[in-house]
C-alpha cells in the first residue's frame, strides 16, 4: 500500500478505472477527475487506512482547506471549507452526502455535524471533498462546499476481508466485508465495524468516567444491486451506526484575576464564579496536573448517538442519450448527552460538592435530538453524439421533523451530582435548572438545470441554475426553575417569553404556558447559479474560470427573545484553475492549481449580548457594572445568530504528485487563505437597552479574521516502495508531514487579551506540525494477508483545537485538546477473488 498526499493527485494511483484514472461524481455523473473544473481532494481506501482516518476530525487533519469546529468534541464536530464554518443551530456550511443522498438532519441545542458521524469511513470507494459553493447540483445549498462519501458497490465476485487493529490507549477494532453475487443479476454486500479506544483526557476527580475523548461505536451496512433489465438497475443501501462515549472535557487555560476593571469575566454574573475558578485552577496547578489531566464533577458524562438511513437509487438508461435516475432516502438520527459544557469544577463559599457553570442533561423522557429525514431527488441526464452537449435537470424534496419531544435540562451553577437530582430540582439554591423543549421542522425544495456545451474540441462552457425554497419552523417551550436560598421553595418561570397567567408556579411545566406564542418560522426562496469556461489545449491540460453564487438558508434560534430568526447568507465565488498531468518515461505526475475570491454577505454569525444590571440588586446592594437605564434586566444574555457584516475570503490551493520509477512517490498539498471581515457587524438591530447591554454585542468588527481559517496549510508525503518480487509482496514506508498555521476558533477572548486581563488568547488555536509514519506489507509472501503499522503525531506535539468561549460568562476559559501520539498495528485477511 502506498501512502500519498490527500490531494486530487492521488487519482493516478487508484485502481478505479482501467487507465489508472480516478472517477469522481462531483457533477452528479462519472467523470475523470482531471477533466472536472472543480477544486477537489480525493481519498481512496488505501489512503484512508494509511492515515488511520476514522471520523471527520481525522479527515480534516490531512486535507488542505478543510477544518473542523471541534468545540463540542469529535462526536459533534462540524466541517469548514475555505473559512465557511457552521455555528450553533445554523445549517451546515458544508453538506455531507452518502451514496448521493443527503445525510439525516439532527437539530439539538449545540452544533452537530449532520452527517459526518462515526462508522461512515468504513468500506468506501472514495471520499471527495468539493471546495466552494456547490449550489446548482446539490440540495441543501451551502456556502462552503460538499463532502461526498461513496461506498463500495456490490460486485460480481465472491470476495471479502476481515481486519483487526490494536493500538495504544487500549484500542481494538474489528472490521469485516463480505461480497456475494447471488445470481447474474443480483449482487449483495455487507460490512461491519466495531471500534473501541480509551480516551486520552484523564479525569483526576474520581467522579464519573476515568477518561474522555474516547471512541466506542458499532456500525453496519448492507447493500443490494438488482439488474431488473439490462437497462434498469436498482441499488439499495441500509446503514446503521451507534456510538456511546464519555464525551469530551475541556481543560482550564486561565482565569481573569480581576486586575483589569470592567474586562470580560470580571463584571456582571461572571463575578459569581470567577474567583472560584481561579482557586480551582491554582489547585490543579499545585497538584501537578499533566497536560491531559482534568477534573470532572458530572457523574453521568456521556454522548450517545444513533443513526440509520435507507437509500434506494433507481437508474434507467432510457436510450443511448438519456438516463433517468431517482434517489430516495429515509433516515433517523438521535442523540442524548450529558457533559460539562466548559470543563470547570469549583467550590463557592459554603460548598461541599463542586459545581459547574453549565452542565447539559437530556430530559427524563427523551434526549436532545431525535429527528427523521426524508429526501427525494429525480434526475434526468442526457448527452448528444460525441458529447457536444451534456445536460441534466432535476428536482429535489426534503422533509424533516422530530420523532418525539426533544428536551434538554441545563443545570446552571449547579452542584447536582446526578441526573435524577436535576430532574427533581434537588440542586443548590444559587443556581437554576433551565428546561428547553425544542422541536425543529424542515421543508426544502429545489429545481435545477445544468449543461455543458463544447464550443470547439478545446473550449467548453457550462451553465447551471437552481432555485431553492426553504422553510424552517421551531416550536419552543423554555422554562427556568429556581430554588429559594432561605426556604427551598421552587419558583417556575418562562425563561424567555412573557410570564404566563397564574404566576411563576409549577403549572408551567405541564400546561405549555411558556410555549404560547413561541412557535417561529422562516421562509426563503433564492436562486443560485454557475458559469464555467473550460479550455483544454491538450488532453493532459485543463484551464478553467468559474463564477458561482452560493446560498445558505435562514433559520430560527428560538431561545433568544427578540432575536429568534435570522435570514439567508450569500456568497459570490470567483475561481481560476489549472489541472495538468505529465508522463516522461520513469517520471510521472501532475500539478493542479486554483485561485479563488469569495465575497460573503449577510453572514450568519453568533452574537453574544450580555443582560444588563440595575444599579442595585433586590437587597439594595450596588451591582458592579450596573446602570440606571437597566429597568427590565433579562434573566440571561442573548447568544444567538444574527446576519451581520461582509467578508472576503481569498486564497490559492496547489497540489501535485511526482512519481519516479516504481519506488519513489512525492506528494504536495498547499492552501493559502485570507478570510477577513471587510464591513463590520458590531451593532445589532431590535436590541432592548433596558434589558441588555446592547453596546457590548460581540459582532465581528472590520478586519476580524474568520474562525477556522488558518492562513497557511501544507501537507507533504514521501513514500518508498521496496523493489521486491511478487513472491515477497509489496513493502512500502511512508511519512506525512502536515503544517497548519494558528487559527481562531472564536473571538470571545480577544478584548480581555487586548486589555491585558489574561495571559494569552486561547481563542487562537496554535500552529501545529504533525508527523505521521507508517509501514505496509501487502500480500505477505504472495498470500492474501496485509500488515500495517502506523503512528500519528509521532513527535507527541501538544496543542488545542478550540476553546469553550466561556470567559465572559464564567470568568475563566477552557481549551479542547488535540490528540496525542497514537500508534498501532493492523492485519487484514482477504478471501475470495
Amino acid at each position: 500500500m502506498t501512502v500519498v498526499m490527500t490531494t486530487p493527485a492521488f487519482a493516478q494511483e487508484a485502481a478505479e478505472a482501467s487507465a489508472g484514472d480516478i472517477i469522481v461524481t462531483a457533477r452528479r455523473m462519472d467523470e475523470r477527475l482531471q477533466d472536472v473544473p472543480i477544486s477537489i481532494t480525493v481519498y481512496n481506501p488505501e489512503q484512508l487506512a494509511a492515515r488511520n482516518i476514522v471520523n471527520s476530525t481525522d479527515l480534516a487533519t490531512y486535507t488542505p482547506s478543510l477544518t473542523v469546529n471541534g468545540r463540542y468534541g469529535p462526536d459533534k464536530s462540524s466541517f469548514a471549507i475555505r473559512g465557511f464554518s457552521q455555528d450553533l443551530n445554523t445549517a451546515p456550511s458544508v453538506a455531507v452526502y452518502f451514496a448521493e443522498a443527503t445525510a439525516p438532519r439532527l437539530s439539538s441545542n449545540i452544533t452537530s455535524g449532520n452527517g459526518a458521524g462515526v462508522g461512515q469511513m468504513m468500506d468506501l470507494q472514495n471520499v471527495q471533498v468539493l471546495k466552494g459553493p456547490q449550489g446548482t447540483l446539490f440540495g441543501r445549498n451551502t456556502t462552503g462546499g460538499a463532502i461526498l462519501l461513496v461506498p463500495q458497490k456490490p460486485t460480481d465476485r465472491f470476495e471479502g476481508n476481515v481486519e483487526g487493529t490494536i493500538g495504544n490507549y487500549d484500542q481494538w477494532r474489528v472490521q469485516g466485508v463480505l461480497n456475494v453475487p447471488l445470481s447474474d443479476s443480483i449482487r449483495f454486500r455487507v460490512a461491519v465495524d466495531r471500534n473501541k479506544r480509551d480516551g486520552y483526557i484523564r479525569n483526576r476527580s474520581g467522579v464519573g468516567p476515568s477518561t474522555f475523548n474516547d471512541i466506542d461505536y458499532w456500525a453496519a451496512r448492507a447493500s443490494l444491486v438488482i439488474d431488473l433489465t439490462p437497462d434498469l438497475e436498482n441499488y439499495a443501501i441500509f446503514s446503521w451506526a451507534k456510538s456511546d462515549t464519555n464525551g469530551y472535557m475541556g481543560k482550564y487555560a486561565y482565569c481573569n484575576r480581576g486586575t483589569v476593571a470592567g474586562s470580560d469575566g470580571n463584571i456582571g454574573t461572571a463575578l459569581t464564579s470567577r474567583a472560584a475558578n481561579c482557586t480551582e485552577l491554582d489547585r490543579q496547578t499545585a497538584a501537578r496536573y499533566g497536560y491531559y489531566d482534568v477534573a470532572n464533577n458530572n457523574q453521568n458524562s456521556f454522548v450517545k448517538n444513533e443513526t440509520w438511513q435507507a437509500i434506494n437509487t433507481t437508474t434507467w438508461r432510457a436510450s443511448d442519450e438519456i438516463t433517468v435516475k431517482n434517489i430516495f432516502s429515509y433516515g433517523k438520527a438521535k442523540e442524548s448527552y450529558s457533559f460539562n459544557l466548559s470543563g470547570d469544577a469549583f467550590l463557592l463559599p459554603g460548598d461541599t460538592v463542586p459545581r459547574s457553570f453549565v452542565i447539559t442533561n437530556p430530559g427524563p423522557d427523551g434526549g436532545q435530538g431525535d429527528q427523521w429525514t426524508l429526501s427525494e431527488e429525480l434526475q434526468l441526464q442526457g448527452h448528444t453524439a460525441g458529447d457536444k452537449l451534456v445536460w441534466q435537470v432535476g428536482g429535489y424534496l426534503e422533509h424533516s421533523a422530530p420523532n418525539k419531544q426533544q428536551t434538554q435540562y441545563t443545570a446552571i451553577l449547579s452542584n447536582c451530582v446526578n441526573q435524577a437530582d436535576v430532574w427533581a430540582f434537588r440542586c443548590s439554591a444559587l443556581g437554576n435548572i433551565s428546561i428547553a423543549h425544542n422541536n425543529y421542522f424542515y421543508k426544502n425544495y429545489g429545481l435545477y438545470a445544468q449543461a455543458t456545451f463544447k464550443l470547439t474540441e478545446q473550449f467548453a462552457i457550462t451553465g447551471g441554475i437552481r432555485n431553492t425554497w426553504d422553510r424552517v419552523r421551531v416550536e419552543a417551550d423554555n422554562i427556568q426553575v429556581i430554588r429559594n436560598a432561605a426556604t427551598g421553595v421552587l419558583t417556575y418561570r418562562c425563561a424567555r417569553a412573557a410570564q404566563p397567567a397564574g404566576g411563576a408556579t409549577a403549572a408551567v411545566l405541564t400546561n405549555g404556558a411558556c410555549g404560547i406564542g413561541r412557535s417561529f418560522q422562516t421562509r426563503s426562496s433564492k436562486p443560485t447559479w454557475l458559469i464555467n469556461l473550460d479550455f483544454k489545449p491538450d488532453p493532459d491540460t485543463l484551464l478553467y474560470a468559474k463564477y458561482a453564487r452560493g446560498y445558505r438558508g435562514g433559520s430560527v434560534n428560538e431561545a433568544n427573545l427578540q432575536f429568534e430568526a435570522w435570514q439567508p447568507e450569500y456568497v459570490d465565488s470567483f475561481e481560476l484553475g489549472a489541472k495538468t498531468s505529465f508522463n516522461s518515461g520513469d517520471v510521472r505526475g501532475n500539478l493542479n492549481f486554483a485561485a479563488f475570491l469569495n465575497k460573503f454577505k449577510d453572514q450568519q454569525v453568533s452574537v453574544f449580548i450580555p443582560q444588563c444590571l440595575p444599579l442595585t440588586n433586590a437587597n439594595g446592594v450596588p451591582n458592579t457594572g450596573g446602570r440606571a437605564t437597566c429597568t427590565a434586566p433579562a434573566p440571561t444574555g442573548i447568544n444567538g445568530i444574527q446576519n451581520v457584516g461582509r467578508s472576503e475570503l481569498k486564497g490559492v490551493e496547489v497540489d501535485g504528485s511526482l512519481m519516479i520509477g516504481d519506488s519513489w512517490r512525492f506528494d504536495l498539498g498547499y492552501a493559502y487563505l485570507d478570510a477577513k471581515v471587510v464591513q463590520g457587524g458590531g451593532t445589532v438591530t431590535n436590541c432592548n437597552n433596558a434589558a441588555f447591554n446592547c453596546d457590548q454585542a460581540s459582532g465581528f468588527a472590520k478586519g476580524t479574521i474568520l474562525p477556522f481559517a488558518p492562513k497557511n496549510r501544507v501537507t507533504l508525503t514521501a513514500t518508498y516502495t521496496l523493489p521486491l518480487s511478487e513472491e515477497v509482496g509489496k513493502v512500502s514506508f511512508g511519512a506525512t508531514f502536515t503544517h497548519t498555521d494558528k487559527q481562531f476558533s472564536n473571538h470571545g477572548n480577544d478584548r480581555a487579551f487586548a486589555q491585558g486581563a489574561i495571559p494569552y488568547n486561547a481563542s487562537i488555536a496554535p500552529a501545529t506540525d504533525l508527523l505521521n509514519l507508517n509501514f505496509n506489507w501487502n500480500s505477505i509472501a504472495g498470500s492474501g494477508v496485509d500488515l500495517a503499522v502506523f503512528a500519528t503525531n509521532v513527535t507527541g506535539e501538544k496543542y488545542w483545537v478550540a476553546s469553550s468561549n466561556g470567559l465572559a460568562s464564567s470568568g475563566a476559559e477552557w481549551i479542547l485538546l488535540g490528540a496525542p501520539r497514537m500508534y498501532g498495528m493492523r492485519v487484514k485477511i482477504h478471501f475470495g477473488s
